[in-house]
C-alpha cells in the first residue's frame, strides 16, 4: 500500500476521527501488526497540537496466556496503575483512539466463564471513571490489517498478499481510498445527518423489523427518543467521529420494551471468539432464548454478564447495499460487519438518543429507558429483503426500509 495514502489515512483519523485540539492528551490502543502505521497516527496527533501520545501496544498470544495461567483473582483484580490510568484519562478528558487488528479466533480455547467473572468484578471499578467521561470526551475506533485477521478473511491468498488485499478493503469502506478522505467524510456526515433528522420528524412509537429468515421483531422507541448518526458532539461541542468506518443512523430503544425473534445475517466476533449463525427470541424485554450453530455458550454468558445484558441497547439502521456490503467481504469483526447491515447491541444504551441528556444526569436517563449494562455487543439482522415499519403514536404506519434499503 502507498505511504501517502497511509499517511491520508491516518490523518482521517487523527483529524475527524478523534478531531484532535491543541493541548490534547491522546491514548493510543493498539496490538502490534502495523507499527509503522501507528507511528504515523502519533506524528499526526502532534501535528495537530496534541500535548502527549501514549500507545498501549497489546498482543493477543499473550493475552491469551494472562487469560489461561492468572487465576480468577488474580483476573480480577484492577492493579493500582491501571486505576490511576482510568482516573487520569476521566480527570484529563483524554482523547482515546482504538486501532484493531486482532485475530477473530486469536482467544479460542479459553475459560470464557472465567474471564466473563473477572470483568464482572472489575466492572464497579472502572464504572465511575467511564461515566466521568460519558459525552464528554473524544474517541475512535479504527482498523489496520493484521496477519493473521487478513488470512482469516482470505484464505486463498498469501499471507502478503492477504494483508495488501485487507489494506485495500478496509481504506475502501472506510472512505478513505481516494485523494480527499476528509472531504469525503465531511459529504457522508451530511447524509447521514439528513437520514436522521427525517426520522426524528416522525415521532415514532415503536419499528417492527421482518426478514422472510424468520426474523419478526417489535422494538418499542422511548417518547423523547432520537436517532443519532456520523458525527458526534461532545457536551462541549467538540465534534468527532467515533467509528471509521460508519454506515448506521441508530438510537436506543426503550430498554426492556422488544419482543419477537431475530436471525442473524452474520458471525459475530465476541471475546476473541466467532459466534455463527444464532438466534434470540425476545419475551417481557428480555432475550429469554438463544440457539447457535457456534458459540451457543459465549452468547449465553454474553446475555448473563449483568442485569440489562439480555435487553437491548441500540437498533442501527444500515442499507444492505452499503460500502461494507458492496464489497462482498466478510471481516469477522464487528467495526466493519455491523455496518454491512442492520443491526441490534445487547447492553448498554446510549444517553445522547435521549432530547435534552445534557441536562440529565445517568441515572435520569436510565430512569427514562437507556438501557444500562457492563456490555454493549453489537449484532447483524439486517438481510436483502429486510423490511422495517416505523409506528407513530397515533397508529400512523411509515415504511423506513424495504428489500433491505432505505425506503425514502
Amino acid at each position: 500500500m502507498r505511504k501517502t495514502q497511509l499517511q491520508r489515512y491516518a490523518k482521517l483519523i487523527v483529524k475527524t476521527g478523534l478531531n484532535v485540539k491543541k493541548g490534547q492528551t491522546v491514548f493510543v490502543t493498539a496490538g502490534l501488526d502495523q507499527p509503522e502505521f501507528v507511528t504515523m497516527v502519533v506524528e499526526e496527533c502532534y501535528k495537530a497540537g496534541a500535548k502527549s501520545v501514549f500507545v498501549d501496544w497489546s498482543y493477543q498470544p499473550v493475552a491469551k496466556l494472562n487469560a489461561n495461567y492468572r487465576s480468577l483473582e488474580e483476573l480480577s483484580k484492577l492493579t493500582p496503575w491501571a486505576e490511576a490510568q482510568w482516573k487520569y484519562k476521566a480527570d484529563d478528558l483524554s482523547c482515546r483512539l482504538f486501532i484493531e487488528s486482532e485475530d477473530p479466533d486469536g482467544m479460542n480455547g479459553i475459560d470464557q466463564e472465567k474471564m466473563s467473572k473477572a470483568r464482572r468484578a472489575q466492572y464497579p471499578i472502572i464504572k465511575p471513571y467511564r461515566d466521568a467521561m460519558e459525552n464528554k470526551h473524544q474517541w475512535c475506533i479504527a482498523a489496520v490489517p493484521g496477519k493473521a485477521w487478513a488470512k482469516k478473511v482470505f484464505p486463498n491468498l498469501p499471507e502478503k498478499k492477504a494483508v495488501e488485499k485487507m489494506w485495500e478493503v478496509i481504506l475502501y469502506t472506510s472512505r478513505a481510498d481516494g485523494k480527499n478522505p476528509i472531504k469525503a467524510w465531511k459529504e457522508h456526515n451530511a447524509s447521514l445527518a439528513s437520514r436522521c433528522d427525517y426520522l426524528n420528524s416522525l415521532e415514532l412509537q415503536y419499528v417492527e423489523i421482518k426478514s422472510s429468515n424468520g426474523t419478526d421483531l417489535k422494538v418499542e422507541l422511548n417518547r423523547d427518543s432520537v436517532f443519532c448518526g456520523g458525527d458526534e458532539k461532545t457536551l462541549k461541542g467538540r465534534v468527532f467521529n467515533p467509528n471509521i468506518p460508519t454506515e448506521e443512523v441508530f438510537t436506543s430503544p426503550k430498554a426492556g420494551s422488544v419482543e419477537g425473534i431475530v436471525y442473524s445475517t452474520k458471525p459475530l466476533s465476541y471475546m476473541g471468539e466467532v459466534i455463527e449463525n444464532f438466534s434470540v427470541r425476545f419475551v417481557g424485554g428480555k432475550a429469554v432464548e438463544v440457539k447457535a450453530e457456534k458459540g451457543e455458550d459465549l452468547l449465553k454468558y454474553m446475555i448473563s454478564m449483568d442485569e440489562g445484558a439480555s435487553k437491548l441497547g441500540e437498533v442501527a439502521l444500515i442499507p444492505y447495499d452499503s460500502p461494507i456490503s458492496q464489497s462482498g467481504v466478510l471481516f469477522y469483526n464487528t467495526l466493519f460487519d455491523e455496518n454491512a447491515s442492520c443491526h441490534l447491541a445487547f447492553g448498554r444504551g446510549f444517553n445522547e438518543c435521549l432530547k435534552g441528556f445534557e441536562n440529565l444526569t445517568n441515572e435520569e436517563c436510565h430512569a427514562r429507558g437507556i438501557n444500562e449494562s457492563m456490555i454493549h455487543v453489537d449484532f447483524m439482522i439486517g438481510a436483502k429483503d429486510t423490511s422495517i415499519v416505523g409506528v407513530k403514536f397515533n397508529g400512523e404506519r411509515v415504511q423506513i426500509f424495504k428489500d433491505g434499503t432505505w425506503a425514502f
